[in-house]
């Protein structure tokens, strides 16, 4: 039943989507920041010479068998898969490595992933810069890192997600010296998702008298729907609503720490390559 539901869902919701795109500005900008830190990636490994970056989707073009397809004609000798999903979930970093490891049995071609960084300190220094900017900017505001939300039946059979964001979220706020909020968003259908979710925590803040929130996007590294839309129009006429003012840090996109990031574990994932 997986195919017909997903069709269902996706007619259902998309007059919903179509009118949140345009006000984003017609689409996602996703895919085209995904390209810009491959470059970026691409300049920054540019010394080693050995390295070539491709970019592959999950959801869209180019698929991550299409980048693989690339890479092989290409003339690689070897493969290394770098998520961008900072905390592993069975249901994002791990359904993208599944879609990797099943294009790579194709192909006599030696592969390895990078590893997820939820508390590399390279990482954790690069959000926790995103956030100090922020606090320039609303001195004194409250701190809520929002995460993308999962059904809690994942979490409750062993998936890592929240333990990682509650890890990542606890470094950055220690290196910063805050207090911290954290709250789920981006939650769709019938299940029971992750709690509490964003919305009830800026509720919370705006009865507690809070006036000033500096919202933090922690599992995501580039800015599309859920920052744009969610976060920058969506919360934000919420806490304005409610009396308080909601800005949030900037998506790390292509801040060169967190290029650096990349390019560190790209250089030791491929250490470790056996040849």
């Amino acid at each position: 039943m997986q195919k017909p539901l997903a069709w269902l869902i996706s007619a259902m919701r998309a007059p919903k989507a179509r009118r949140a795109y345009g006000m984003i500005g017609g689409g996602s900008p996703l895919l085209r920041i995904t390209h810009e830190q491959a470059l970026a990636l691409q300049d920054a490994l540019g010394a080693q010479g050995q390295y070539k970056v491709y970019v592959g989707m999950s959801y869209w073009q180019p698929y991550i068998k299409d980048a693989v397809e690339q890479a092989r004609a290409e003339g690689a000798n070897a493969l290394i898969a770098v998520s961008l999903y900072p905390q592993y979930s069975a249901a994002t970093s791990g359904s993208a490595e599944h879609a990797f490891k099943e294009v790579m049995r194709r192909y006599p071609l030696k592969y390895t992933s990078t590893p997820p960084f939820y508390d590399n300190p390279l990482y954790i220094e690069a959000l926790a810069g995103t956030v100090r900017r922020a606090l320039e900017a609303a001195p004194g505001a409250e701190v809520l890192f929002s995460a993308h939300s999962l059904p809690e039946s994942l979490v409750a059979s062993g998936d890592p997600y929240v333990t990682q964001v509650i890890s990542t979220v606890k470094a950055v706020a220690h290196a910063l010296g805050v207090r911290w909020h954290l709250g789920y968003q981006s939650r769709s259908g019938p299940v029971k998702w992750l709690e509490p979710s964003t919305q009830d925590v800026i509720r919370r803040l705006a009865a507690e008298g809070v006036k000033d929130v500096v919202c933090v996007p922690v599992s995501f590294v580039s800015d599309h729907i859920e920052t744009l839309y969610e976060v920058d129009i969506l919360f934000k006429e919420m806490a304005e609503g409610l009396g308080m003012r909601l800005s949030r840090a900037e998506s790390l996109n292509t801040d060169p720490k967190f290029i650096e990031v990349l390019k560190d574990m790209v250089v030791q994932s491929a250490g470790k390559l056996k040849w």
